[in-house]
C-alpha cells in the first residue's frame, strides 16, 4: 500500500491514497488552519469506524440478513497530554433491515471487534480501549450530527 501527503500551505495538506483518492486535511485557525478540512486525528477515528462498518455490513449480508442501513457512530476520546493519544473509542451501530437477527448483527458486530477490523485492532493493541456495541432500529436510521 502506497498513499501521499502533499502540503499545500499553512497546515493544509492533500492525501492522496494509492488507488487514486484523495482528502483534505487541515487545522483550526487557533493553529494556523483555515478549518477547510478534517483533522488527522478525526480522520484516524473514522477510519476506525468505517472498517468496522464495511465488516458489520460484509458479515451480515454474507449470513443472508436483509439489511438497508448500516450507521456507526463514533466517539472517541483522546488524553489530555502531549502525544494527544486516543485513550478510548467506541462504536455504536444503529442497524436497519427487514426481520434483522439481533444474534446475527452481534455476532458481525464481534466478529469486526475481534478479528476482522484491522484499524480497531491495531489500536486496541497499542492501548487503545475500543468497545462495540448496537442497536436494531426501525425506519430511516439519521445522519449522526
Amino acid at each position: 500500500m502506497k498513499a501521499r501527503v502533499k502540503w499545500v500551505e499553512d497546515v493544509m495538506f492533500v492525501a492522496e491514497s494509492g488507488t487514486g483518492h484523495g482528502i483534505v486535511l487541515d487545522g483550526a485557525p487557533e493553529s494556523g488552519g483555515r478549518n477547510l478540512g478534517m483533522r488527522p486525528m478525526e480522520l484516524m477515528a473514522l477510519s476506525v469506524g468505517s472498517c468496522s462498518s464495511y465488516d458489520v455490513v460484509t458479515i451480515l449480508r454474507k449470513a443472508r440478513q436483509k439489511i438497508s442501513r448500516c450507521e456507526a457512530e463514533v466517539t472517541a476520546k483522546r488524553v489530555d497530554a502531549t502525544p494527544a493519544v486516543f485513550e478510548s473509542i467506541h462504536l455504536h451501530f444503529k442497524v436497519a433491515g427487514e426481520d434483522l437477527s439481533a444474534k446475527q448483527v452481534e455476532r458481525a458486530v464481534q466478529l469486526s471487534a475481534d478479528k476482522y477490523c484491522s484499524a480497531s485492532i491495531m489500536l486496541k493493541n497499542a492501548g487503545v480501549l475500543v468497545t462495540h456495541d448496537f442497536e436494531i432500529v426501525t425506519g430511516a436510521v439519521q445522519a449522526a450530527g
